[in-house]
């Protein structure tokens, strides 16, 4: 998170997520054109059925213009900026914790990127046996282009199962310190509800706070993905400050809490390393199926009696 980045400026980040991954025996990296990585850990027999995703850009000045969503009046106010040869960012603290939460000029979406990076090392580390796919990509806040071209590009199985993993504005019903959300949707797109279900069946088990909500404040990866025949779903933390833009107009430190993001860590594990059991639409119908039993035997055992005549319960006493 320290690493400065921009679109198409994501050298820094990317060294630092090749380095930390080439020390894992059990990772394959794979960098394309446009420079997205795609670490694929492998233990064991079997294909890969999930992708992680982040990308590891985030708003900034390139040259003389701006790149990503940010409204007008904040860029006009004059916020001093840090230059990093091509680009420049705000200039903000690079990583701070402070009151239980990361505060940092960007964390959307090197958040995504850790907790990947975690993912990787725990499932190293405790010898899972499992192929599971992380993508690090490029140029999210300029139209979601790395995960295009990665979706374009024929690279990925197409029956792999995407999960998107972001910072997103906190908005109600979101709330900080409330856990890892289990994202219905975002802006532009509604994802997959049988792994959202199981998504959220999982963080039940596991004890992993969890909140489930819609997250509408702006459009992921996960879309992009969507958009181009992949079943898709996303996790996220809910976001302060969101692309910089503080509530009383200045630029600020973007924050999220530590326990969402160890909770996002803890479910991203659980996917990862799990054995797909869950069936959350097969309970449910289960649950419907035995009610509406129940429901019909009681309505018919009631009927039964509104059917019977004065006499017949004098002729069934005798």
């Amino acid at each position: 998170m320290s690493q400065p980045t921009a679109p198409f400026h994501e050298e820094e980040v990317r060294r630092v997520v090749l380095d930390f991954l080439a020390q894992i025996p059990t990772v394959a990296l794979n960098v394309d054109a446009l420079g997205n990585v795609v670490a694929t850990y492998k233990r064991g027999e079997g294909r890969a059925k999930w992708l992680f995703n982040a990308h590891m850009d985030h708003p900034a000045y390139v040259g003389a213009e701006f790149r990503g969503g940010v409204p007008r009046s904040y860029l006009d106010a004059g916020f001093p900026v840090k230059t990093f040869g091509a680009f420049s960012m705000w200039d903000l603290p690079p990583f701070e914790v402070l009151s239980g939460c990361i505060y940092s000029r960007a964390c959307d979406d090197l958040i995504g990127c850790a907790v990947m990076i975690a993912t990787l090392q725990a499932l190293h580390e405790k010898e899972v046996e499992t192929c599971v796919m992380f993508a690090f990509t490029c140029a999210e806040e300029v139209g979601l282009l790395g995960a295009t071209y990665l979706a374009r590009s024929g690279f990925l199985p197409k029956d792999i199962a995407v999960i998107s993993l972001e910072t997103s504005a906190e908005r109600a019903p979101a709330k900080m310190h409330d856990g890892v959300v289990v994202r219905v949707g975002d802006k532009a797109s509604v994802f997959d509800p049988a792994l959202t279900a199981e998504f959220w069946a999982r963080a039940e088990r596991d004890n992993i706070p969890a909140q489930r909500c819609l997250m509408s404040g702006g459009t992921c990866e996960g879309s992009a993905y969507q958009a181009f025949g992949y079943k898709t779903a996303a996790l996220c933390v809910p976001l302060g400050n969101y692309h910089n833009c503080s509530p009383d107009g200045v630029i600020a430190s973007e924050y999220v809490s530590i326990s969402d993001t160890v909770a996002m860590a803890r479910l991203c594990f659980s996917i990862a390393s799990g054995a797909s059991d869950f069936d959350p639409a097969g309970a449910l119908r289960e649950r419907l199926e035995l009610g509406l039993a129940a429901a019909l035997a009681r309505e018919v055992r009631l009927q039964a009696v509104d059917c019977e005549t004065p006499e017949t319960k004098v002729h069934g006493k005798a």
